[in-house]
């Protein structure tokens, strides 16, 4: 195959795929809310079970349920049959993925969930299976075109359960209002998790700030300037409030013989952009980018609370 012919494969796939996935609409109905509410009620965790590359999709998506508040745990089918059946318990309840729903690795599961009245779950294509038949509720997507030249490979059928159990994960963070402050909870590692550190985690405090009065001769602020090391001061009134704040760069324009003798106020750029101590690190650099400076104050009602540097933020990001 030449270049031409392998990029219109791709297409094809791609063509394929998003047709099936617009035929989910048809099944967000009375049975996907049921599914939604039981998910919702569950006093322990959502269990989710399948086999072959539909146990891949269901692994993902206990995996995402859990990093979004919603206490989740993948069994493989095979294994359940093998003793993991003793880490589902009766406040649990099972989601069970299979495209044709007849699969026999899952009855014992199937079993399982009926004799100890274990709410049970299902994503299939099949209206007519075991699985389905069986189920407390189920969430029935149309049969798809897979996008395999043999009709046989699960392709389109695995990204249908994957966006359907993207649906589920998603409509359980709206009603239970799971917060980015939550989601950095499960997420301290990587960018992700750094990005969703507090700024309160990392400012600088006390007698770390640098900060002089607004009536300051610019002789001493010169001096407590370089003593802080942030490349700024703020200045604050006489109720310690953050009315200003003076730069590098403020410096540079001002500078003048006639500087030493002025004072503070003379010299600041006024209204100073200033962030909360709820304010993500990821915000955080967004601001100073936008705004292309290096140190950001913390406040509470202008007061300055803290101060952090572009470094502080990056070094945690790397």
């Amino acid at each position: 195959m030449n270049k031409k012919q392998i990029l219109l494969e791709a297409r094809k796939v791609l063509d394929i795929e998003l047709k099936s996935i617009k035929s989910i609409t048809s099944c967000l109905n009375q049975e996907f809310y049921k599914v939604i509410n039981q998910l919702l009620h569950t006093k322990g965790r959502v269990i989710v079970t399948g086999i072959g590359k539909s146990g891949h999709i269901a692994n993902k998506i206990s995996a995402t349920l859990s990093s979004t508040g919603t206490p989740s745990h993948f069994i493989h089918a095979t294994e359940a049959s093998h003793g993991d059946l003793g880490g589902i318990t009766k406040n649990d309840t099972i989601l069970a993925l299979s495209n044709s729903g007849q699969t026999h690795e899952l009855n014992d599961i199937i079993n399982y969930s009926k004799r100890f009245n274990i709410p049970l779950l299902s994503i299939t294509s099949n209206k007519n299976s075991i699985l389905y038949k069986k189920s407390n509720y189920g969430i029935v997507f149309k049969k798809p075109l897979e996008a395999c030249p043999n009709n046989l490979a699960p392709t389109s059928s695995t990204t249908l359960m994957l966006v359907i159990g993207d649906a589920i994960a998603v409509t359980l963070i709206k009603i239970k209002g799971f917060k980015k402050s939550q989601f950095s909870n499960f997420h301290p590692g990587g960018n992700l998790g750094k990005d969703l550190v507090r700024v309160i985690d990392l400012m600088h405090t006390k007698n770390s700030l640098p900060l002089v009065n607004v009536k300051e001769k610019m002789s001493n602020v010169l001096i407590k300037m370089t003593q802080k090391s942030f490349g700024c001061i703020g200045v604050i009134n006489a109720s310690r409030k953050l009315i200003g704040i003076i730069t590098d760069g403020d410096l540079r324009r001002s500078m003048c013989k006639e500087i030493i003798n002025k004072k503070a106020e003379d010299v600041m750029t006024k209204k100073p952009t200033t962030i909360d101590v709820n304010t993500l690190v990821g915000e955080a650099i967004n601001i100073m980018n936008t705004n292309k400076i290096t140190s950001l104050f913390i406040c509470k009602n202008k007061i300055p609370l803290g101060i952090v540097h572009i470094h502080d933020l990056l070094r945690l990001s790397t």
